[in-house]
């Protein structure tokens, strides 16, 4: 009973903060959508804990710089997006183009100063983002959050790491901030059933500005997930096990 009345309290609460949340697109300044996005957010938070019986802790937010920088964070659960924001007044984020086929929400992204990344975009789609999306966030000091995965990934596996994140860390010259969790415990990808209990989000040590690719992606690929296990409870191997194969892509449109 707990899981339906989370959906049923869910689905009412975001269809009514995307209505309403409409006519703030046109106003010039980004600052009421990203005040009504943290609302909702925060509302969703209330609703996941009192309705779901599933209580947040985020550990290790005082570990972020004051400044900007890249918020690269495991992906487990549909709600991973929904804590984060409820933690940031004004967070840029990175997200595919598949989002834009709901209604209302690409006016939305837009608005808020989304990345929007073509899914199916190669070379091109890289530079663009670096280019153009880029540079807007850096030119307002925001922090970035990104899934460097992709993909929701069932709780103790992964993803491989695409490497769109450290071209992003690399254009921005700012650290790079982990965050594990473990989330997909209490609320697995995009599953209606939710188990109560804590779940942690934690952000951990940033990794400094001007790593080369290969150990940026390692360590952060090897920090995100041996730390994510041991949130799970699972002892991590010494050797990660190789990352699940991609799912399909979103089909072009």
């Amino acid at each position: 009973m707990r899981s339906v009345a989370f959906q049923i309290a869910y689905w009412l609460t975001s269809g009514f903060f995307a209505v309403t949340a409409a006519p703030l697109v046109a106003i010039p300044s980004r600052k009421p959508v990203m005040a009504w996005i943290f609302a909702y957010t925060r509302t969703m938070q209330f609703w996941l804990r009192w309705i779901g019986g599933v209580t947040v802790v985020i550990r290790g937010k005082e570990r972020l710089p004051d400044g900007p920088c890249i918020i690269a964070a495991k992906h487990q659960s549909w709600g991973d997006g929904i804590i984060m924001f409820s933690q940031f007044y004004d967070l840029a984020f990175v997200t595919g183009d598949h989002l834009e086929k709901f209604p209302l929400l690409g006016g939305i992204l837009r608005k808020m100063g989304a990345i929007v990344v073509d899914n199916c975009g190669g070379a091109y789609a890289r530079a663009r983002l670096v280019d153009d999306e880029l540079k807007k966030a850096q030119a307002g000091g925001r922090r970035i959050l990104i899934y460097p995965e992709g993909h929701l990934a069932p709780v103790g596996e992964r993803y491989r790491y695409k490497r769109g994140v450290y071209h992003m860390y690399a254009a921005y010259g700012c650290p790079a901030v982990p965050v594990a969790t473990n989330l997909g415990r209490h609320w697995p990808q995009q599953a209606w059933s939710l188990t109560p209990g804590e779940a942690i989000i934690e952000f951990l040590d940033p990794i400094p500005a001007g790593l080369d690719k290969e150990i940026f992606m390692t360590r952060l690929e090897e920090t995100i997930e041996r730390r994510s296990l041991a949130l799970i409870g699972r002892e991590a191997p010494e050797t990660l096990a190789p990352p699940l194969p991609d799912p399909k892509p979103h089909a072009k449109r």
